[in-house]
């Protein structure tokens, strides 16, 4: 399955793999797709879109297995609120449908924050762009892609 992440990884020449799996609508969270793909949950992302109190869209990279620490996602972002987007603005903001959304090629490059735990590891899992399709590639290359800082956010 091409996708718009898998495309872009490719004209950069990324290197990156690709991990296919089944998927249902049930099991569409990151620890799930770990367990599906025999992955560590630690080292599965997952990409959560929210905005700030001045309507900006930002995006969070964090572990499949933690949440979001609104608080720390405020200070990192010079907001003095954070809310999570609502489901049905997932789509129209970034082109991607609930668990299948890659901070790689959304509709427009948002600020993005990688948590920094993504750095103990020399590859990590997040969306393809797609329920049942994982790309695996260095955090690295994923901040340069993405402009994104690592941060601490969990």
């Amino acid at each position: 399955m091409k996708t718009n992440a898998v495309r872009i990884l490719e004209s950069k020449n990324i290197s990156h793999s690709i991990i296919e799996y089944q998927s249902n609508d049930e099991e569409i969270d990151a620890v799930s797709v770990a367990n599906k793909i025999g992955a560590l949950p630690e080292t599965v992302f997952k990409t959560l879109v929210a905005r700030n109190d001045r309507n900006e869209i930002i995006v969070f990279v964090i572990p499949g297995n933690f949440e979001l620490n609104l608080k720390k996602a405020a200070k990192v972002s010079l907001s003095k609120s954070i809310e999570m987007i609502k489901v049905k603005e997932l789509q129209p903001l970034t082109g991607y449908i609930r668990g299948g959304c890659s901070p790689i090629g959304m509709k427009k490059l948002y600020r993005t924050f990688i948590d920094e735990t993504a750095q103990l590891y020399d590859k990590i899992y997040c969306s393809a762009g797609a329920r049942g399709i994982q790309v695996n590639l260095s955090p690295s290359n994923l901040a340069s892609l993405v402009n994104a800082e690592f941060i601490d956010l969990i």
